[in-house]
């Protein structure tokens, strides 16, 4: 991180924007180390050297002035944090014009940045980035707090001064607000609203954690990924791409920097915000009255020529950059070494087969990066289909390996993928901690056979161990005088096991041992369970691991036994997982669970049933509207602060339920009565068991203990 005189430097030797500026000055001072004292005397001797604008030195003055109130945004206390337009700074000595610091001229562009609130509502916490539209915030929602609300944190794009300046602004940001709403998917940032606050116009979406392509891409170290390390980036980016353009979409700016690998191993594509209207005559007016092109932001390394020639838009220009980018993914290089198109076209350069893929994918790779948008592939499918010929092809004619062999080997694989892209899931299991690798996932449907969402840490027959207190007899030994000439059998097992009301319990036998792990209601009791399981005739030794649960949640369990027990007795196909593995959560810790899935494609439906009687519905939801999932796929949910816990504590339950199709045709509100949702989830798991049989669907539940902050 460069510090605050080399930001300066940077500003007054021309190598920086203005809003390039304001958005190193934010990063900086989260970082830097002296305290603000300090600050101003650098800004001082940097300002009285070269004279900065008097409202940008006024602006950094009061970032540094308000580095206290910023570190205490947590609090809520908004009016310190509030803009004020006609402040002034009372004189210090680290101002060198000895007098009152200068108060922005009156109709002057507001710079907003970390420490500001828009409408009395975001607090920006946090500087991502700048991108050609402007700066993306990390920003608390004020009255999500104040709602206790678990996923209070959301990104914020906040228009630069330049393109507020234009007066088409605002109807840009509204297109790009209303196209993202309309492109809800897996692979493409969640953009929610925009608004403005004065004249400032800004975008709120979906917070994110992780790092853009292109900043793992210019690493020192990188040179290169293997073609199977790629491919779910590369599945995620067609992913994104090709459901953008079935919807007449193209994105326009396609590049490294717009693709982003979330900490979770998702691929998420940014910013369509110059994407522009094709083949759409329900939005001919839109293109009439305004193109985004106009403003003219594209990248010229990753634009196609027809795009430097401002030629009608194409989803072959987006294709074009696709290929820059894989090509860049593969080697470590732009095949062009960043030269424009157009440039690279008039010097007659070819891009370099590169050394680690195939005949096929380099036919593909090539087609991409025709300077002839007839010459080039027509669709990013058809891209894809060619550029994963290979990769099935081999498949198709490996050996074949025992299930042992090929479950370490594609371990393996997943490491190999995981290493080159720093993106680690982290697991825990019989109460410990354990880092497992993990691909970034690739969301379009080819993503099914990737073999690197396989080897996922997962055994078939490792136990997930509840995060509550439990009762466990370990090698109990039966009652003396029992006979135990026979073995146990599950016949004989199932009978007792139907007696505990309440319950969701798996049992396993082997000889004369029982094994039950499972959920028990506390008023029936462990020790009951036990008393009752060691009359089964054959029962030699009896180990039971069970959860206590409280009659509250006797419906819930209820309704998910069937489907729990089911995915506990098929090797645990689909796991929920809770971080920290003590299922113990204070007052404001970010509620965070590891989620895997069958190997077949399902949909993923992840609720918290609160202490209060309501559910709160994590995936999918308001936020999370696209659930579905390819086979073996891993992730991590909440890893961004997306749900934090608050009032009312106690016990309460996370709930994966994984089904072959949608489980309600339309988004359910994101909280609701547990009463009227398990009626409706009754019916509808009938409906779906009914057609697709009760085996493809499946249930996993983590408890957890939620308390106040103290105590």
């Amino acid at each position: 991180m460069a510090s605050l005189a080399h930001v300066i430097r940077d500003y007054q030797s021309g190598g920086l924007s203005r809003d390039e500026f304001v958005a190193q000055v934010d990063s900086t001072l989260t970082t830097e180390g002296p305290g603000p004292a300090r600050l101003l005397d650098i800004l001082g001797e940097a300002h009285a050297r070269m004279p900065l604008p008097s409202d940008l030195y006024a602006e950094v003055r009061r970032r540094i002035e308000q580095l206290p109130a910023a570190q205490r945004v947590t609090s809520a206390e908004e009016t310190r944090l509030q803009t004020r337009p006609d402040y002034a700074f009372p004189p210090s000595a680290s101002d060198p014009s000895g007098g009152p610091t200068p108060t922005p001229a009156p109709g002057h562009d507001q710079v907003k940045g970390t420490g500001d609130t828009l409408n009395h509502r975001f607090v920006l916490e946090e500087c991502l980035g700048v991108g050609g539209m402007g700066s993306v915030y990390k920003a608390l929602d004020l009255r999500k707090v104040e709602a206790s609300d678990r996923k209070p944190y959301l990104a914020i794009k906040v228009l630069n001064v330049q393109f507020r300046g234009n007066p088409k602004s605002l109807i840009a940001l509204q297109r790009e607000a209303r196209k993202a709403q309309v492109l809800a998917h897996r692979n493409i940032v969640t953009v929610y609203d925009f608004d403005r606050d004065g004249v400032i116009v800004y975008l709120t979406m979906e917070y994110l954690t992780g790092k853009p392509l292109s900043q793992f891409m210019r690493s020192k170290d990188f040179h290169g990924m293997p073609v199977r390390a790629a491919l779910p980036i590369i599945r995620g980016m067609c992913g994104a791409l090709a459901y953008a353009h079935e919807r007449g979409f193209v994105h326009c700016d396609f590049k490294p920097a717009n693709v982003f690998l979330t900490d979770g191993g998702e691929v998420k594509v940014i910013d369509f915000g110059i994407a522009r209207v094709f083949q759409r005559p329900e939005e001919e007016s839109d293109a009439t009255v305004f193109d985004p092109g106009s403003l003219g932001a594209l990248t010229p390394a990753y634009a196609s020529p027809e795009m430097l020639e401002h030629r009608e838009p194409d989803p072959r220009d987006d294709i074009y950059a696709l290929g820059c980018i894989t090509y860049e993914l593969l080697t470590g290089r732009h095949p062009f070494d960043r030269q424009s198109a157009i440039q690279a076209r008039s010097a007659g350069r070819k891009p370099e087969r590169p050394e680690n893929i195939g005949t096929r994918q380099w036919r593909a790779l090539r087609a991409s990066l025709s300077f002839d948008r007839d010459a080039r592939t027509p669709t990013v499918n058809r891209f894809m289909e060619e550029f994963g010929a290979d990769e099935r092809s081999a498949k198709r004619t490996a050996p074949h390996v025992p299930p042992n062999v090929r479950a370490l080997g594609l371990a393996a694989l997943a490491g190999v993928a995981v290493a080159s892209i720093g993106v680690y899931l982290f697991r825990s299991s019989s109460g410990s901690h354990e880092a497992a690798p993990t691909a970034p996932m690739a969301f379009s449907a080819s993503a099914a056979s990737s073999a690197s969402l396989e080897g996922n840490g997962r055994s078939s027959g490792s136990a997930v161990k509840p995060a509550i207190r439990r009762d466990n007899a370990s090698a109990e030994p039966a009652p003396s005088g029992k006979g135990v000439d026979a073995s146990v059998t599950m016949a004989a097992v199932a009978p007792l096991l139907a007696q505990a009301p309440c319950s969701a319990l798996s049992a396993s036998v082997r000889d004369h041992a029982l094994q039950v792990n499972g959920f028990v209601s506390q008023r029936y009791g462990a020790a009951r369970l036990k008393d009752a399981l060691s009359l089964a005739p054959g029962v030699d030794t009896l180990n039971v691991d069970v959860t206590p649960l409280s009659d509250d949640k006797c419906n819930t369990i209820k309704s998910l036994a069937p489907f729990w027990t089911h995915n506990w007795q098929s090797g645990h196909a689909a796991s929920l997982r809770v971080r920290p593995a003590t299922g113990l959560l204070t007052e404001g810790d970010p509620l965070i669970v590891d989620v895997s899935t069958p190997p077949y494609n399902s949909y993923v439906n992840i609720d918290y049933y609160e202490l209060d009687g309501s559910v709160v519905h994590m995936v999918p939801g308001p936020r999370a509207k696209d659930n579905q999932a390819p086979p073996r796929y891993s992730a991590t949910i909440g890893g961004g602060g997306d749900w934090i816990i608050s009032k009312p504590f106690g016990s309460e339950l996370v709930v994966l339920l994984v089904t072959p199709v949608p489980l309600f045709d339309s988004l359910r509100p994101e909280s609701e009565s547990r009463a009227d949702y398990l009626r409706a989830l009754d019916t509808r798991l009938s409906q779906i068991a009914g057609k697709y049989g009760r085996d493809k669907i499946l249930a996993d539940i983590a408890p957890i203990t939620t308390r106040a902050r103290g105590n």
